[in-house]
């Protein structure tokens, strides 16, 4: 299929499907327990509307933004995905050349499928590093400090997955990291040949973070030892701006930005952990108010297209984190459909601009903070 035939982000999704095989796409795509969280997420962003404004000169409009002091080129970026190789080989990589063309940060996984240091590296600088804290936190801190030298600025720690959400359509095909392959994944597998002999020649997806610290990484291992003791031991060994993603509760954020964390993700994780979890949409705003209009805040959950983005930022948003549709977009078409998808996440975000007489972005347009 010719990547000219992606339209949107569920062109994107639909073509992934089937070339995929079914247990990967539905890691990717799968959320918590029946999915009405991520089907609620999708509702409350549909619900919000756009104010049109018309005769104004829209002739020229200007998606770049500021973000920690550097300028970005989209008000949108990439949000750390784990395993993002096992969409095609080599995704990582390619989303690190999509930030560095765009100078916007890579959210670089944990669990990503390679090395924190080379990802940094090929992304020109533009990457942040997504931390968990997992178990006893031994590994967890190692791996701050191998950020710290590989040159990342920026830390996010991921809070909303003290334990590992249940996700039934990943227990049905029996995912599991590291990549394990039975009877039931050898048929799926083969049932998809183009994906399988691609990722045959580059071989099996790992979580190369560990495989130089020499101890391994469980999954499902439980994070719910972290507390805000270990989030003021972070802030204290980390001298770059810290992050902390997973945050749908007002008091949490007040006390997020008093132990001196420099900006907030609002997230539900794209609703993969509590199916219950309000849509962070709704949420966004009732943050924004706590924190104040200059505090940076950011979002992610549920993003599909570029009004999407300017829905998030006319809510509260600072800036805006895409995640499943861009791993999509790789799967569907390689490096050519993910510069696609890009461009037309671009234009739907230009042509709303317009519609709603902007030539310059506009946060927190749709709130009072009088």
């Amino acid at each position: 299929m010719s990547v000219n035939a992606i339209h949107s982000a569920d062109d994107a999704r639909r073509v992934a499907k089937r070339r995929l095989p079914w247990m990967v796409f539905d890691y990717i795509d799968g959320s918590a327990g029946r999915e009405t969280g991520a089907a609620r997420n999708r509702a409350a962003l549909d619900a919000l509307t756009l104010r049109p404004r018309i005769l104004r000169d829209v002739s020229s409009r200007d998606l770049s933004t500021s973000l920690f002091g550097t300028q970005a080129q989209r008000p949108f970026g990439i949000a750390p995905m784990g395993m993002c190789n096992l969409s095609a080989p080599g995704a990582d990589l390619m989303l690190a050349r999509l930030a560095a063309k765009y100078k916007v940060p890579h959210g670089v996984s944990t669990v990503a499928s390679t090395p924190l240091e080379h990802i940094i590296d090929v992304a020109e600088g533009n990457a942040w590093f997504q931390l968990y804290f997992s178990g006893d936190g031994i590994g967890t801190f190692k791996l701050v400090e191998r950020a710290k030298a590989a040159g990342y600025t920026t830390l996010v720690l991921t809070v909303d997955v003290p334990e590992v959400g249940r996700r039934p359509r990943e227990l049905r095909h029996g995912f599991k990291m590291p990549f394990a392959i039975g009877p039931r994944q050898f048929v799926d597998f083969a049932l998809h040949p183009r994906w399988s002999l691609t990722q045959l020649a580059a071989g099996k997806p790992q979580m190369a973070n560990f495989e130089m610290d020499g101890y391994d990484f469980d999954r499902t291992e439980s994070r719910a030892r972290a507390t805000w003791d270990t989030l003021t031991k972070l802030r204290d060994m980390w001298p770059g701006k810290l992050v902390v993603k997973g945050v749908l509760d007002v008091e949490d954020a007040a006390g997020l930005k008093a132990a001196g964390v420099d900006g907030i993700q609002v997230s539900s994780h794209g609703a993969r952990q509590l199916e219950s979890a309000p849509a962070p949409i709704d949420i966004l705003p009732q943050i924004r108010a706590e924190v104040g209009p200059e505090y940076p805040l950011f979002f992610d959950s549920g993003i599909r297209s570029g009004e999407d983005v300017m829905r998030a930022m006319h809510q509260g948003a600072d800036f805006v984190f895409l995640g499943r549709i861009l791993q999509f977009a790789i799967a569907a078409g390689g490096e050519a459909g993910l510069h696609r998808l890009w461009t037309i996440l671009s234009d739907e975000m230009s042509i709303a601009m317009a519609q709603t007489g902007q030539s310059q972005l506009v946060a927190n347009a749709g709130l009072d903070h009088s």
